[in-house]
């Protein structure tokens, strides 16, 4: 069975706003992070390989905060694009948000070499700022708790 590959908020956020490093899809350097449904939660799968180094055999922090940060803005995205009637694929803009705060809570060391699993939360707190909890998981072991206020990007972010 072939697997079918869903299409991620972050590849129908217009051009002028695929730039992010995390998540941007025009970045050639960038980590091109991706975040879906599944179920009532978002959902972002990393493969960090040995680029994002710590300490040989373990992922960098700043890199697992950057996946919490990406991740957080994308279900922002995905939840206010579903609130408006809205999938991705519906050929329909999806809302743009940026990073209002960022915590991160390490809760053990992330291994390297196994898949990374962000798994967002999404509540509203406002009709345009989203609190989103996300678990990290390496494997099955439960690594990183983030949270993540996200607010509707200001139009003076458009040239």
């Amino acid at each position: 069975m072939n697997k079918v590959e869903k299409i991620a908020i972050q590849d129908e956020y217009p051009d002028e706003f695929a730039w992010c490093y995390g998540c941007g899809r025009l970045n050639t350097d960038g980590h091109h992070i991706r975040t879906v449904w599944e179920g009532e939660e978002t959902v972002t799968y990393y493969e960090s390989g040995d680029k994002f180094t710590a300490i040989p055999g373990f992922v960098y922090g700043g890199f697992l905060a950057s996946l919490i940060d990406c991740h957080g803005t994308g279900s922002a995205a995905l939840a206010l694009h579903r609130k408006n009637g809205y999938e991705p694929g519906d050929s329909v803009e999806p809302p743009r948000f940026v990073t209002a705060s960022l915590h991160v809570d390490y809760l053990k060391p992330t291994p390297q070499g196994v898949q990374l699993k962000a798994v967002g939360k999404v509540e509203e707190i406002h009709p345009k700022k989203f609190k989103i909890h996300v678990k990290l998981y390496a494997g099955d072991e439960h690594v990183v708790n983030g949270e993540v206020v996200a607010a509707y990007m200001p139009a003076s972010f458009v040239k």
